[in-house]
C-alpha cells in the first residue's frame, strides 16, 4: 500500500522525514516543527505542535491515530487526549496536542525531536440497529469482574 504525504516544513528534510524506524515499528514518528525550545509545565495547558506534513489515505476504511512515542510518554510528554484520530477524509496538516502530564517536572521539546507518532490501522463502520435484548448476552460485570 502507498501512503502519500505532503511535506508542509521544509526542515523536515533536514531533520528526517517521517518514517519507520525499525523494520517492525507499528507507527512512523512525528517531529515538532517548532521555531524555537518549547517548555510544557508540569500539567499545563496542552498546545499544538504542527507536524509539518499531510497525509492521504489511499483507502477510505482507515484511519491513521496519533499516539504519544513510548519513552516520552513514560517521562510525561503525552498526546493530550490519550489518541488523536485522523480520519481518511482530512487531508489538512496534522497537529499533535501535546501535555505534559508528569506533575513534578518540566520538559522541553526542541525543534525537529520526534514526539509522536502516527499508527495507520483499518476501519470498520457497521450500521445501527436498535434492539430490546442481544441474541446473545454474556460477559456482565466489567471492571474488574473476571478478577484481577
Amino acid at each position: 500500500m502507498l501512503l502519500k504525504i505532503k511535506i508542509l516544513d521544509k526542515r523536515l528534510i533536514d531533520w528526517g522525514l517521517p518514517q519507520y524506524h525499525s523494520a517492525e515499528a507499528a507507527g512512523i514518528d512525528l517531529r515538532a516543527c517548532l521555531d524555537a525550545s518549547l517548555v510544557l509545565e508540569p500539567q499545563d495547558r496542552a498546545v499544538l505542535i504542527r507536524s509539518g506534513i499531510a497525509v492521504a489515505m489511499p483507502q477510505p476504511d482507515m484511519a491513521a491515530i496519533l499516539a504519544s512515542r513510548s519513552g516520552l510518554g513514560h517521562r510525561g510528554l503525552s498526546v493530550s487526549q490519550g489518541i488523536g484520530t485522523i480520519d481518511a477524509d482530512y487531508h489538512e496538516e496534522i497537529l499533535i496536542s501535546a501535555w505534559n502530564r508528569n506533575p513534578e517536572g518540566t520538559l522541553r521539546i526542541e525543534p525537529g525531536d520526534r514526539i509522536a507518532q502516527l499508527v495507520f490501522v483499518p476501519i470498520f463502520r457497521p450500521s445501527l440497529q436498535i434492539v430490546d435484548i442481544f441474541d446473545r448476552e454474556t460477559g456482565r460485570g466489567g471492571f474488574g469482574s473476571t478478577g484481577v
